[in-house]
């Protein structure tokens, strides 16, 4: 059995995510094969995925939104950027559809959340299943114009999956397939280097974990001096300036690794973000963006499950952080921590049936 998966290129909370499903696949099912396509780049996505074995196809399968920066979007680029998508798309398929064929086993193809692995499960004659919190229908059908004509064509490919797997935080996805909801889906944090843990270990003040995606967010330095009570750290890298309460992860080092040890995360909305914050009892500082569908769905659940601030983006340019205050509480009990157990384990059900 050959588990495909189309991943988004947008960002890398959906490839955080989907390797976390992977992952369990690969534990119950050791002899399957398993394929990740995804223009994340290489590093990253072995960082993420944690095992060997993978095969990782270079595919961009989906556009997204293309983004000005971590908190704003632009629609503009958007739409041509799907215009060179769908030009390059056809070969993209056929390479795929043989590669996939050569393998010559059943297939079943995971897609978070590109509208084009409808085509690859059409000409493949596979199952399709859908795992999100929302689909790109949602996303472009505010902006109008032409993103308009791409949500029309984006919610008739999410209608042609056999199975929705549903995620927290999620928009409708009324896309009328049977579904099934799931807990957080993240990884788990892996052991650091001795070395390093030591070195979080003797740091004295509250740690504070500053991230804003694959993008990034240019930050003042001076803002992380306002500061000096707390110690941040950061995935970034040579960006990074040199400051006495400021640490660089190194190398191979995920944010969620250093989970345990933080108190607070800083940064923008984000799916894999708040799972996992959520998941390690992480408070959220979360600096508000409005432009993006998504973001409705991820605050409400975010005051519902997870201990939280708000920030404003013009607090957080003035260094109005608010890590001296206390979180607000959530509005509701937790959520389960095994989403990414739960899709697993449905993932391989289907592929049972093929």
């Amino acid at each position: 059995m050959l588990i495909y998966v189309c991943s988004s290129s947008h960002g890398f909370g959906h490839a955080a995510r989907d390797a976390a499903v992977l992952q369990w696949i690969r534990k119950l099912r050791p002899a399957w094969d398993l394929a990740f396509s995804s223009m994340v780049p290489e590093p990253v996505l072995k960082q993420f995925l944690g095992m060997q074995g993978v095969a990782l196809r270079r595919c961009r399968w989906d556009v997204g939104m293309v983004q000005a920066d971590a908190l704003g979007s632009d629609p503009d680029a958007t739409v041509h950027a799907l215009e060179r998508l769908n030009e390059h798309l056809p070969a993209q398929l056929d390479r795929e559809v043989r590669w996939i064929r050569d393998r010559q086993q059943p297939v079943l193809v995971l897609a978070d959340c590109p509208p084009a692995a409808a085509d690859l499960a059409r000409r493949l004659q596979a199952p399709l299943i859908w795992l999100s919190n929302f689909g790109w229908d949602e996303i472009y059908a505010p902006f109008g114009g032409a993103l308009e004509r791409h949500a029309q064509r984006a919610r008739m490919a999410y209608q042609q999956g056999d199975l929705l797997l549903r995620c927290p935080f999620s928009l409708s996805m009324d896309w009328g397939l049977p579904e099934q909801s799931l807990g957080l889906v993240c990884s788990s944090p892996r052991p650091l280097p001795s070395a390093f843990e030591q070195r979080m270990r003797e740091i004295e003040q509250p740690l504070v974990m500053v991230g804003f995606g694959g993008l990034g967010l240019s930050i003042d330095p001076d803002l992380f001096r306002r500061w000096p009570e707390h110690h941040f750290l950061t995935a970034a890298s040579d960006a990074v300036p040199r400051l006495p309460n400021l640490t660089s992860l190194p190398h191979g080092i995920r944010p969620l690794d250093l989970f345990p040890f933080c108190e607070r995360h800083l940064g923008k909305p984000g799916f894999s973000t708040f799972c996992e914050a959520i998941a390690q009892e992480v408070g959220l500082h979360v600096v508000e963006r409005r432009d993006f569908a998504e973001v409705s769905a991820l605050l409400s659940g975010l005051r519902q499950h997870a201990a939280h601030r708000l920030l404003s983006r013009d607090a957080f340019c003035l260094g109005d952080w608010q890590l001296d205050q206390p979180l607000h509480s959530a509005t509701s009990g937790p959520l389960s921590a095994d989403g990414a157990l739960q899709a697993a384990q449905r993932i391989i059900t289907v592929a049972n049936q093929c």
